[in-house]
């Protein structure tokens, strides 16, 4: 990455729209693998201090709910089962007074994505109808990699249609986790052609596209970012693709100025990464924060 420059000084103003809550504080998920508590008592320091309002929500697994109870945290809530797994979660979230924010579940049946999809809808219906899970709750629903693209799409139809939102994993322990920089541009664009938010998962710590220390290349969060404005200002999918692959930290940043990046994340609601501080440095160190 072409940017070296760290500043010594900080701003406790507020965040422009861009960067508030555009990290997901998701410290307990690998590779970060922080203890609940501690990761939990970070989070809440955190968010007192300068910059603290560039991180979202608290992200958990479903199982982790129990020793959260009354926590002052939002949290967005990852469920280890499928559909089904809907209502009990969001129930036991209303019961424990935990600020329930947003429901992440991974679709499973692989020959069936738009059938998968409808079983997941359904089952947000009925929690919502049944008064224990709130409307105001986005629901992300991920598409595996795998299985057909006719099936991809149809499932992202029945996503949209129903007014959920889509997830899309960028990293993970193994390369195959990571998506070529052409496929994530046509994640966002199908996206953004449905009229539909979208998060992203792992492996967008840093904010340019880079090669991580296992070999693996790393998708910046801030090409995303500027990527999914200009796939909404209509560019072409080809030039898109090459800001995804850009590494070059202050061309980006550069174009980034230029860019309405505020209205872009009306689409890119946020990512969740295990390290939050890597994200902030690197917005500092580009000069895209504030710095006094």
């Amino acid at each position: 990455m072409c940017f070296t420059a760290r500043v010594s000084r900080v701003s406790t103003d507020p965040l422009p729209a861009a960067w508030r809550g555009l990290v997901d504080d998701a410290a307990i998920f690998p590779p970060g693998d922080a203890a609940l508590g501690d990761a939990a008592a970070a989070h809440v320091a955190r968010r007192s201090q300068p910059y603290g309002d560039l991180v979202g929500t608290f992200v958990v697994r479903d199982t982790d709910l129990p020793a959260l109870t009354s926590t002052p945290i939002a949290l967005s809530v990852v469920l280890t089962g499928g559909a089904g797994q809907v209502a009990g979660p969001a129930d036991l979230c209303r019961k424990l007074h935990i600020a329930l924010e947003g429901l992440e579940l991974a679709l499973r049946d692989l020959d069936d994505l738009p059938g998968n999809a409808r079983r997941v809808v359904a089952a947000v219906d009925a929690a919502r109808a049944d008064g224990v899970l709130d409307d105001h709750v986005p629901v992300y629903v991920e598409l595996p990699r795998v299985g057909s693209p006719a099936g991809w799409l149809a499932a992202a139809d029945v996503v949209a249609e129903h007014e959920l939102r889509l997830k899309f994993r960028t990293g993970g322990l193994d390369a195959v986790a990571f998506p070529a920089a052409s496929t994530l541009a046509r994640w966002i664009d199908a996206s953004l052609d449905r009229e539909t938010p979208f998060k992203c998962t792992a492996g967008l710590h840093r904010a340019v596209r880079h090669t991580g220390a296992g070999g693996f290349e790393h998708h910046g969060f801030l090409n995303v970012l500027v990527a999914t404005r200009l796939l909404f200002d209509g560019t072409p999918l080809a030039d898109v693709v090459e800001v995804l692959e850009l590494r070059d930290g202050t061309a980006l940043a550069d174009q980034a100025r230029s860019l309405d990046l505020a209205g872009a994340r009306r689409w890119f609601t946020s990512f969740g990464s295990c390290d939050v501080d890597e994200p902030r440095d690197d917005l500092l160190a580009l000069g895209l924060l504030e710095d006094s």
